[in-house]
C-alpha cells in the first residue's frame, strides 16, 4: 500500500536519491567541478585565459586543454586539504540536512566510520554554510528575547546571564513576506542593546511586536510602529498583537537543543542558532534542504 507523503515531491530528497546522485567520490568531484566552472571551463592560471579542462584520474583536479596547468574545484570550499574522501563529506552534509532538529557530531561518527576528530570538524564546518547575515524586510516582525543553557538564578524576572548563568539570546521574525528568522547571542537585554539589533536587522517603519519588557520601550522613537502584548498581565493575544511567532521558534530550538545536544556551550551557541535559522528560513522553499546546503559550498567558496 502506498502511504502519502507530507513532504512535497519538489522537496523530497532520500538516500535512495543521494546514492544515485553521487555513488562514488568522482561523482561529487565532478558536481563541485559543474558548478563552479560550468561546462568545465576554467580561467586558466597559466594561459591567463578560459579554457576547457578535463579530468585527471589520479588527481582530485581537472588539467587545462592548452597546457596542462590543474585547477581543483575543492580550493577554496571546505573541502580544502581535507584527507576525507569527498563522498564521506556530502554523505555528511546529506544527514545534516535531512533532519528537522538537528544530528549530533557524534552521530555522524557513528553514520561515517571516521574518528570523532574528524567527525566533529566536518560538523563545524558544514555549520559555516549555515550562517547567514540578512536584514529583515518585514514589514511585519516580532521580537523577543530568551534564554538558554545554564541556571537561573533567583526566582523573580529575567536571567541576568553570564557567568554561571544562561546565555541571552535575541530573535526576530518576520510575520509577513518571507517568514525568516534572525537569531543571535546578546551580552545582555539593556535598551541600547535592543534598540540597536533593531536598527541593524529590521527596516524602518516595519511594524514591530514585543511584549512589555521595559528595554523595547522607545522603538517608535526610532521610525517604527512598535505594539506591544502586556505578558505580565498574563495577556498573550489580543486581536493581531501578539509574540506567538518567534515564540514558536524558540520552542523548536530549545527542544532541539535538549533532545539531540542537551547541553550547548554559549561559545558554540551562535553556530547552533545559525543551523535552526538556515532550516527555518528554508522550511517553505521549493527544493530539497541538501541541495540548498550543497549550493551553499559554492556560493561561499573564496
Amino acid at each position: 500500500m502506498n502511504v502519502p507523503q507530507s513532504i512535497p515531491t519538489t522537496r523530497r530528497f532520500t538516500i535512495n536519491d543521494f546514492n544515485e546522485l553521487f555513488p562514488d567520490n568522482d561523482a561529487c568531484l565532478d558536481w563541485l567541478m559543474e558548478k563552479r566552472y560550468p561546462g568545465a571551463r576554467a580561467l586558466c592560471s597559466y594561459c591567463g585565459a578560459e579554457r576547457l579542462h578535463h579530468r585527471i584520474v589520479s588527481k582530485k583536479a581537472y588539467a587545462c586543454d592548452h597546457c596542462g596547468t590543474y585547477v581543483s574545484p575543492m580550493v577554496g570550499t571546505i573541502f580544502e586539504k581535507s584527507s576525507t574522501s569527498l563522498r564521506l563529506w556530502f554523505y555528511a552534509i546529506y544527514l545534516m540536512s535531512a533532519t528537522r532538529c538537528g544530528i549530533s557530531a557524534k552521530q555522524i561518527q557513528r553514520e561515517t566510520g571516521v574518528t570523532y576528530k574528524t567527525a566533529w570538524r566536518i560538523f563545524r564546518q558544514v555549520r559555516t554554510l549555515m550562517s547567514e547575515d540578512i536584514r529583515l524586510e518585514g514589514p511585519t516582525v516580532e521580537m523577543d528575547e530568551t534564554y538558554v543553557g545554564g541556571k537561573r538564578r533567583g526566582k523573580q524576572g529575567r536571567p541576568t546571564g553570564g557567568k554561571g548563568g544562561k546565555a541571552i539570546v535575541v530573535g526576530i521574525v518576520e510575520r509577513t513576506g518571507k517568514g525568516r528568522v534572525v537569531a543571535m547571542v546578546a551580552d545582555d537585554v539593556t535598551r541600547k542593546t535592543l534598540h540597536g539589533i533593531a536598527e541593524e536587522r529590521i527596516l524602518p517603519e516595519s511594524t514591530v511586536y514585543t511584549d512589555d519588557f521595559n528595554a523595547y520601550h522607545g522603538l517608535a522613537a526610532k521610525g517604527y510602529n512598535h505594539r506591544r502584548i502586556n505578558h505580565s498581565a498574563g495577556i498573550y493575544v489580543m486581536g493581531d498583537v501578539h509574540t506567538q511567532t518567534i515564540e514558536g521558534f524558540w520552542s523548536l530550538v530549545k527542544r532541539g537543543i535538549g533532545g539531540v545536544y542537551h547541553a550547548v556551550s554559549k561559545k558554540y551557541l551562535q553556530t547552533y542558532l545559525n543551523e535552526y535559522s538556515f532550516r527555518y528560513n528554508r522550511r517553505a522553499a521549493n527544493e530539497p534542504m541538501f541541495v540548498s546546503l550543497l549550493d551553499q559550498v559554492v556560493t561561499r567558496a573564496e
